[in-house]
């Protein structure tokens, strides 16, 4: 092998690593960010990460909502018509989170099956609905008819 033949063998091998370590940089970056949406029904089936973030969106159902402390702990519950999961959360809530009305709140499921959410948030008008939750709660009413 001559140098020169030698030289760009090595300069094309580094090439080659550096943007194989950049590509598995950028997939594990995306792969910790990543905001999977999932519906009361899934959660309910096991389809939901038990050890990870995802986001949970429904339904806040009527007279569901409770403060049980002094604090700024708040427990309701959310469902897409087939299922309920109880969601609990600690923190501001926004000024539009009603009963009644979809929101979609991310954290993650402790072992009793119940959803600690990091955020929730609440539709901005009162014709809005996220879509994921839309998309869900159709999903869920074509289920319950079958």
């Amino acid at each position: 092998m001559t140098p020169l033949r030698r030289q760009r063998f090595i300069l094309v091998g580094l090439l080659v690593l550096g943007v194989s370590v950049a590509l598995g940089l950028a997939l594990l970056a995306l792969k910790e960010n990543i905001n999977l949406f999932f519906s009361p029904t899934q959660v309910k089936a096991g389809e939901a990460p038990q050890q990870a973030s995802f986001r949970l969106g429904g339904m806040v159902v009527e007279g569901s909502v409770r403060r049980p402390d002094a604090d700024l702990s708040v427990e309701f519950v959310l469902t897409d018509t087939v299922e309920q999961v109880t969601v609990t959360y600690k923190g501001f809530l926004p000024d539009l989170f009603r009963e009644g009305q979809g929101i979609v709140a991310q954290g993650m499921l402790n072992s009793n099956g119940v959803f600690e959410a990091k955020q929730v948030l609440a539709k901005h008008d009162e014709n809005y609905m996220p879509p994921e939750v839309a998309d869900a709660l159709k999903k869920a009413k074509e289920m319950g008819l079958k």
